[in-house]
């Protein structure tokens, strides 16, 4: 199996946690944006914005493997990787899912 670096992993958990603080800061501040009255007004909000980590923007987030830390070949439905997904579909862990022949 494919193991992503520690470090990786431990920086997916650093970034969720920025998020899970930022959100409702972030979120205010957009719907201000949204409801902006004047041109100086939407340049101190987005002032603010750019203020606030990076890594707590939702969009830095990756899917990873649960299992394996994997980022790539991600299957969302059962949420984890290709490798990971074969192995458990073999083993008969994945209810309905069957081997393609053709």
């Amino acid at each position: 199996l494919l193991m992503a670096k520690k470090s990786i992993i431990q920086r997916q958990f650093k970034r969720q946690k920025l998020v899970k603080k930022y959100d409702e800061k972030r979120n205010a501040l957009l719907q201000e944006l949204k409801l902006k009255t004047s041109f100086s007004q939407t340049l101190l909000l987005q002032k603010k914005l750019q203020k606030l980590p990076l890594n707590s923007c939702k969009n830095r987030l990756r899917n990873r493997c649960w299992k394996t830390g994997r980022s790539r070949a991600f299957y969302r439905d059962f949420g984890v990787c290709r490798h990971v997904l074969r192995e458990m579909a073999h083993e008969g862990l994945l209810p309905g899912t069957i081997k393609s022949s053709w």
